[in-house]
């Protein structure tokens, strides 16, 4: 309990931090707008009885959440925060991140715990109006001493109010990945690791072209190395291959460069916060690679879309949504597909409460309910569950009986770009053909996350 409170009260600071370094300075002027002349002869509008008997609904269902949040999460924010604000700790915390007249560049650190892989730390660097206004520079480092290392560097060039141009190049290795075999039925008991090895160099433009819809094309060169992994006691790919518990995933102990290009569409129609958070969200997405150091058609093509519609319940951020994706992945001539190619579901990917790539195959579907509410001041949370799976291509062999259950609790820090704060906890269930039993857990905690 004294850990998780502690976290909070980072969280709390940093809000508190980002609050101080975006306000303006006072002008001397009270420019509260006047208050519009009450009319007393129009009665008031008649409150929404439907809207209130609804939001009912989850605060039954959901009130144990509800205590623990109230009682183990708000009220230690609240004391960390007036603590934090009569130490002084936003503006000493902002001298010591930010620099700058403006405060538009700082470095700040970068944790992150996926109980299941090696944990990391780093730092994250960034420059607003670098050199000319409009252009934006990231850097961002993770590491851990058994052999893991990230570094990413991003350079944004806002050409206008809507649209932006950005360079971005990232390299990982990492030797912890987990695979569990390809396909619906895969075992967590066929748990195993293996390395990988990926630089990605990419140009992206960004248009955004109505409240928070927006249009990205994205053009660029990845190139992949496969090898044996290893975590704690768990098998290489390959001792687990050999023991019989899936085949030798194709593209392991391998390596290819391909080229990709890549189309993102996303229409919402939500209005930016703090609006009501009522709307409809369609997304779709395409993506195509040609492997460079193969046959002259072998590649892939990555396609996929979703739909998602959201109801505010009462204007403050109580929001319920249902939401339902499909991803498809194919083969661009006689050679298959590398396996971290392929469609995926878990960690950052629907179905959070798996590990990340927990589930692999030529394609997926999935249906989620969820619901966020404030916590406490820059502080929300979300409750997601989660039915679905990966089948063989274009859905081939679905069956009701081989989805699978993921649910997931998250906290995280609202509004913050720069530092956000995040904490997962999630489950996930075998197939209902196996006994849809829960035998994952997530646990993921994140200061900066960016790998």
């Amino acid at each position: 309990m004294r850990i998780l409170t502690a976290l909070l009260a980072v969280a709390a600071l940093a809000v508190a931090s980002r609050a101080y370094a975006d306000a303006a300075p006072s002008s001397g002027v009270d420019a509260t707008p006047r208050r519009a002349p009450l009319d007393y002869g129009r009665p008031a509008p008649p409150p929404n009885h439907a809207r209130a008997a609804a939001l009912w609904v989850p605060r039954l269902l959901l009130s144990p959440l509800y205590l623990t949040t109230e009682y183990l999460l708000r009220a230690p924010l609240s004391v960390s925060l007036t603590a934090a604000e009569r130490a002084d700790l936003p503006r000493k915390a902002i001298d010591f991140f930010l620099f700058g007249p403006d405060r538009k560049a700082g470095i700040l650190p970068v944790a992150y715990i996926d109980v299941g892989f090696s944990p990391s730390a780093g730092l994250y660097g960034f420059w607003h109006d670098a050199f000319a206004e409009g252009n934006d520079l990231s850097l961002h480092t993770e590491a851990w001493p058994s052999d893991w290392y990230a570094l990413s560097v991003e350079e944004s060039l806002r050409l206008d109010a809507s649209k932006t141009l950005q360079f971005h190049f990232a390299g990982v290795h990492r030797p912890d990945r987990v695979f569990y075999g390809i396909g619906p039925e895969t075992l967590q008991s066929s748990q195993s690791r293996y390395t990988e090895a990926l630089t990605d160099e990419d140009v992206t433009l960004d248009w955004k072209y109505f409240r928070g819809s927006h249009l990205a094309m994205t053009a660029g060169v990845k190139s992949e190395s496969l090898g044996p992994g290893y975590h704690g006691n768990d098998p290489s790919v390959e001792r687990e291959a050999m023991a019989g518990a899936f085949p030798l995933p194709y593209g392991l102990g391998g390596r290819y460069t391909a080229q990709t290009n890549r189309i993102e569409a996303t229409f919402d129609s939500r209005r930016p916060a703090p609006a009501p958070g009522t709307g409809v969200r369609l997304d779709a997405r395409v993506e195509q690679g040609s492997n460079m150091l193969g046959s002259p058609a072998s590649g892939w093509l990555r396609y996929g879309g979703g739909a998602a519609g959201f109801l505010d319940l009462d204007g403050h951020g109580h929001v319920l949504s249902l939401a339902a994706s499909a991803m498809f992945a194919d083969p661009l001539g006689s050679e298959p597909i590398p396996f971290t190619e392929l469609v995926s579901l878990g960690g950052d990917s629907p179905m959070r409460g798996y590990l990340p790539r927990r589930l692999i195959g030529r394609s997926a579907v999935v249906a989620s309910a969820s619901y966020a509410w404030p916590i406490a001041p820059g502080v929300g949370g979300t409750l997601e569950a989660a039915l679905g799976n990966v089948f063989d291509e274009h859905l081939e062999g679905f069956q009701p009986d081989l989805l699978r259950f993921a649910g997931d609790v998250g906290i995280t820090t609202v509004g913050l770009t720069e530092s956000p704060i995040a904490l997962t906890v999630g489950v996930g269930s075998e197939t209902f053909a196996q006994g849809g039993q829960l035998d994952s857990v997530r646990v993921a905690l994140s200061f900066n996350r960016g790998f």
